[in-house]
């Protein structure tokens, strides 16, 4: 699979804001871990294989990721550079970020951390999306899918997986609460809202073609 993603246009800008991106997702992750009031889909999941491998959560995420992006090769999606640092950079943050905050905490505490998480998920989503380095593995797995069987809407596949993970994680031990159900209202908004503030134009619109359609909020 060949990489995608031109870095003859504002090189510099695009990498900065790439893995600020990256190293905000990392850490909003960590701090909704920390919360303890619920996680996102694929962080249940990732949660649960941590707790049945006993592998850290960050080297989970790194494995879940890899492997969803060998799922690309019969889709026929390529990789960007940004889906490449995806897969590296959030899970080793991740880690990092858990090693510097305490467990536990008053119930004021773990909410800030919940809703600050929530926050900088966000911004961070629409940080790396609109790099335009390419999709996370997550992301490319579902328009993957939907390329490969159109008559299937993006909704459908998005629902389908996410209910999936999120059951498999909750059976394996992830924390499911209030957390998951903010975050399913809130992230789309969220994104919605941060990506034209940090979009960067993609080359075709630099060169005089026609510019491409803003990037999709990552799941």
């Amino acid at each position: 699979m060949a990489l995608i993603g031109n870095l003859r246009q504002r090189p510099v800008r695009r990498l900065t804001q790439l893995y600020a991106g990256l190293v905000l997702y990392g850490v909003s992750m960590a701090l909704m871990v920390r919360s303890d009031l619920g996680l996102d889909p694929w962080d249940v999941f990732h949660q649960g294989l941590s707790e049945l491998t006993r592998l850290s959560f960050g080297t989970v995420t790194i494995g879940v990721g890899a492997l969803v992006l060998l799922l690309w090769i019969p889709l026929r999606q390529r990789p960007g550079l940004g889906t490449v640092s995806n897969v590296v950079v959030i899970g080793l943050v991740v880690d990092a970020t858990l090693a510097l905050l305490p467990t536990g905490g008053p119930l004021g505490v773990r909410i800030a951390l919940l809703i600050t998480g929530i926050v900088a998920n966000g911004a961070a989503t629409a940080l790396y999306l609109g790099a335009q380095l390419g999709p996370g593995p997550r992301d490319g797995l579902m328009t993957g899918l939907v390329a490969r069987r159109p008559w299937w809407s993006i909704r459908l596949v998005r629902t389908v997986i996410e209910v999936t993970v999120l059951a498999l994680g909750f059976l394996l031990g992830g924390t499911v609460g209030v957390g998951t159900v903010a975050y399913a209202l809130a992230i789309g908004p969220l994104a919605q809202f941060f990506i034209p503030l940090v979009a960067v134009p993609a080359p075709a619109a630099v060169t005089g073609d026609p510019p491409s359609a803003a990037p999709a909020p990552a799941a």
